[in-house]
Formats: C-alpha cells, structure tokens, sequence
C-alpha cells in the first residue's frame, strides 16, 4: 500500500509522519477545491455581466452613458475603453483582464472611477452584512439549544420563528425603528456614525435568517440528543446544558451550516433594502442610485462586487465543515 491509499492511512498509529503528510495533503486539496469552485462562480458573474451588456437591447455607447447624451469625445472614450471596435472576443479578453485588474471603467453619469466609487462604499456594506450574520449565528444557536426537545419551548420558539420567517426584512426595520428609535429612543434613526447605528438594521436583516437556520439545527441537536453517545454523556453526570453545547452542537451544526452558506446571498440582496431603511451609506445606496440613472458600468461592477463577497462567504462556509466535521478532512473513509 501507498499513501495515496486512504485505507493505509486509517491503519498507521496516530501522530506517525505519514499519517500527518496524508492528512495535510488532503486537507489542502479540499481546500483548493473549494477556492477553485468559486474562482469558476467568479469567471462564471463576470461573464454573465459582459453578455448581458452585448445582448441589451440598443447602442452600447448609449448604454453606458445613461442618460446624459454622448458627445464625440465621450463616444471616443467608451469605445477606446472598451475596444467596441475589436473583434467581440477580443472585446470580452480585454474585459476579464481588466477585471482581473480591478478596472471597472468609468462613471460617465457620476464622472468618477467605477472601482473608487465602488469601494468607498463597499466597508459599510460588509459590516452590515457581517453584524447579520452574527446576530442570525447567535439567535439560531441560543433558541436550538434551549429548546430542542422541550415540548412548549419548542412550539413557542416555532411560533417566533414562523413570524419572523412571514415578515419581510424593511417591514421589520421600520418596526424596530418605531419602538426603539422614534418612542423609546435608545439608538439612533439612520447614518453610520457608530456602534448604535448597526444594532437595528443587523436585527432587521439578520433574524429571518437565523429563524430559519435555528429550525435546522434544533431538528439536528434533537436527533443527536437520542444516539447513544448522549446516553454515555449523561452517565458521566455532565449537565444537560453542557450535552448540548460541548457534545451535540457540533453533531447537529453541518446542515445548519450548509443552510446558512446557501443563504448568504438573502444578506447582500436585503442589504440593498435596509440600507434604504435605514438611511445607512453603502452599495446598497449605490446601486439603487445607479439603476434610477441608468448607470450601466455601476451596475455591473456591484453585481460583480456582490458575487465576490458571496463567494468569500459561501468557501469559508464549506472550509468550516472540515473543522466541524474530521471525516471530511480525508478522501474515501
């Protein structure tokens, strides 16, 4: 046998060098497997925007002026830029090099870079987006765990969950900003001066999320509450809270989390509302102002720029199940 044979490797002693060189190798190639899948979702966004470009209906020119009406030397830029006079596969080449590049042209209704704009805007964005997928993780875990199994905790927490699943992300906002802005006044109405400013639009977008995703696990931790591996926990006298939390958590987590990955892209689009909400600064803004202009170029680039953050999110998703779950870490077990 070699090492390349994963039934060899089951058989070395723990801590043996060849066991150690076998389970790194496979931890990296999964690792790369999961980056090169999204590289593949990546190539797959911009080319998308670069087709949808050729086939919209209409001069290209006009299409990336707007509506502002295009003079000769603006209509000599835009064609310079793009290379509309070369060969469409030359033309899509040029693209995904400047891409590649981060050269997303220019704004000819703001008058200003595509990347620079998209960028300054881009910080906000993430952080709204990150405090909701930390609140949607904190809410899911803490109602799971304290209510698997438990008859009217459950159906209580169901009920929660089914309404805030029902209720649309900027309907709620404009709830939690009449009890919590304009009545009890404890944060501020709208802007992105500090922490307080990030509560209630992270709670808006963040909770139907983990509405959803803490159904999941509360199934999974119920089902590793009955194997028998919670009956030996148990007969060391260890408390029912640490059952849940040291031991079934992360048998019951791997659904959850495939959930949560294939949810990430509900964040990026709701975030477009909140923010609108919320009076917050970020794409979100960005975009809505570019479609009413009819900003081509700032279009594409946010809908690039939202494949991008999808994908960072959704491959440190699938590189937690190799953390969560050691059977995964090697090939054909």
């Amino acid at each position: 046998m070699t090492l390349d044979n994963p039934a060899f490797i089951d058989e070395l002693p723990l801590g043996s060098p060849s066991r150690i060189v076998r389970f790194r190798h496979s931890l990296w190639s999964r690792v790369l497997g999961r980056v090169g899948s999204g590289v593949v979702v990546l190539w797959a966004a911009v080319t998308l925007s670069f087709a949808s470009l050729q086939i919209a209906p209409g001069n290209i020119v006009n299409l990336l002026v707007g509506d502002q009406l295009p003079t000769p030397e603006v209509e000599a830029a835009i064609r310079a830029e793009w290379g509309l006079d070369e060969p469409l596969i030359v033309q899509y080449l040029r693209y995904l090099w400047r891409i590649l590049h981060g050269d997303f042209g220019r704004s000819y209704v703001l008058q200003s870079d595509v990347t620079s704009l998209i960028l300054s805007q881009l910080w906000p964005t993430l952080k709204l987006t990150s405090a909701a997928l930390v609140v949607a993780i904190v809410f899911a875990v803490t109602a799971a765990v304290l209510t698997a199994g438990r008859r009217w905790p459950r159906r209580l927490a169901s009920a929660a969950e089914l309404v805030l699943v029902s209720t649309p992300s900027f309907w709620l906002g404009i709830v939690l900003l009449f009890v919590f802005s304009f009545t009890l006044k404890l944060f501020p109405v709208a802007g992105d001066k500090n922490f307080s400013s990030l509560v209630l639009p992270a709670l808006s977008l963040g909770l139907s999320l983990g509405a959803v995703v803490s159904q999941v696990l509360r199934q999974g931790l119920e089902n590793a509450l009955e194997e028998p591996f919670a009956l030996t926990v148990r007969s060391w006298g260890c408390s029912d809270l640490t059952l849940r939390l040291r031991h079934c958590l992360r048998h019951a987590s791997l659904p959850a989390v495939t959930l949560t990955g294939w949810l990430v892209g509900g964040l990026l689009s709701g975030a477009v509302i909140t923010e609108q909400v919320f009076g917050r600064p970020g794409l979100g803004k960005v975009t809505v102002d570019a479609v009413l202009g009819k900003d081509l170029p700032v279009v594409l680039a946010v809908a690039i720029f939202s494949a991008l953050i999808y994908v960072v999110l959704s491959t440190l998703v699938d590189l937690l199940y190799l953390f969560l779950d050691p059977r995964l870490r090697t090939r054909n077990r």
